[in-house]
């Protein structure tokens, strides 16, 4: 079972390779659409709101259709509107591209999560989990660090050129791979439809936990979304060394997506979560009070430390609240909560910021972490919902 579970891992490099691009490019997109803040913003908002549709009938599919399929059609669809993007010249067009990119993530996360989750068993899967992210991980790094290169080089579209060609020759792969086939697991009673299934997925625990969740998500996309414009204007950093900088917490991630795993399985995933989320909140919290690089630059590699440490224990609570027969469905609704508090998150950032400076985006966002940590205190330990009959 490793191998497909390392093409899952490989798949979820590739489909995060442009998640922060299009972040980090920010101060680089005002400058060169003449735009506000608040106009940037859409870069994230819009992207967010189009991916937030496709949760559920990925949810839907998941548990229906070979996964291989899915993660095929994820690289596709990323690796083209990629390509797409690189060649445009307007702020609209780029807007749709970002949006027809974001499409490949539910795309790919529900199905592949939900093998993950089968596939590993319930001792193991909050690691299987953290190798997953670190990979995502390397996948954003690389991306982030690519725009760096090319961007005190021949311009920030050759980033999203550059990609296009290996995600669509790693989609070829996953299309004909034996392994993954073999992998797929029909779930019984996957054709009954109705309140019988939301039963067995809602439960006050999960309920809760999505909230937790929305809080979190408002804190963290608040102040990624921002975070390179913070450092350019309150840091006086340079545009290509804010995104090195911004670049580099990816790769810091990696460690903090295999040690949250590992902890998780160790100190118990709730646990794991509020020590992150905490983590988090104290670094944004230090970060909204240095200004220059020597400063900077460790802080938010703990930021980024923590921020990657969530994601092992958030989907491994997930696959405790719900049936395994349900995932595919239960880790859509966990998507759509996730990104329908992403979709305006930067927006109400951007407000934040026009309304006061850009010095006091940090301390609203930390403010948003600190109620999830409390509010995840009310979480029991651990919760297994039953199967579907």
């Amino acid at each position: 079972m490793e191998k497909p579970l390392w093409i899952i891992y490989t798949t979820h490099m590739f489909i995060e390779i442009n998640l922060l691009i299009q972040v980090a490019l920010i101060p680089v997109i005002i400058q060169e659409f003449q735009l506000n803040i608040l106009e940037a913003s859409l870069i994230a908002t819009i992207p967010s709101l189009v991916a937030l549709l496709m949760n559920i009938p990925s949810g839907i599919l998941a548990d229906r259709v070979s996964a291989n399929y899915l993660l095929f059609a994820s690289m596709l669809i990323e690796g083209l509107s990629a390509f797409f993007v690189s060649q445009t010249n307007s702020f609209w067009i780029l807007v749709l591209g970002v949006s027809l990119m974001r499409v490949s993530s539910p795309i790919y996360h529900i199905p592949g999560l939900s093998q993950i989750s089968r596939l590993a068993g319930p001792d193991r899967i909050s690691r299987s989990i953290g190798y997953h992210n670190a990979l995502g991980n390397l996948g954003t790094a690389a991306g982030v660090v690519s725009l760096t290169l090319f961007l005190s080089t021949v311009g920030w579209r050759w980033t999203y050129l550059f990609w296009s060609f290996p995600i669509l020759a790693w989609g070829l792969v996953v299309l004909t791979s034996s392994k993954l086939k073999a992998a797929q697991i029909r779930n019984k009673g996957q054709d009954r439809l109705g309140l019988k299934r939301l039963r067995l997925i809602f439960s006050s625990g999960l309920l809760l936990f999505l909230i937790v969740v929305g809080l979190r998500e408002i804190g963290s996309t608040g102040s990624l979304t921002f975070m390179t414009t913070y450092f350019v204007t309150a840091g006086e950093l340079s545009e290509a060394t804010a995104s090195l900088i911004f670049g580099l917490g990816p790769f810091i991630g990696i460690v903090g997506s295999l040690y949250s795993g590992f902890l998780a399985e160790r100190i118990s995933p709730k646990r794991t979560l509020s020590l992150a989320i905490l983590s988090c909140a104290v670094s944004l919290a230090i970060l909204s009070q240095t200004s220059t690089i020597y400063l900077v630059s460790p802080t938010y590699m703990i930021y980024s430390f923590s921020i990657s440490m969530v994601w092992a224990p958030i989907n491994t609570i997930i696959a405790q609240l719900t049936p395994a027969t349900e995932r595919g469905l239960s880790y859509s609704f966990y998507f759509f909560t996730e990104g329908l508090i992403a979709s305006f998150a930067p927006t109400l950032a951007a407000g934040v910021i026009e309304l006061t400076n850009i010095f006091y985006v940090l301390p609203f966002a930390a403010s948003f972490l600190i109620a999830s940590v409390v509010l995840l205190q009310f979480l029991p330990e651990r919760t297994n919902r039953p199967e579907l009959e």
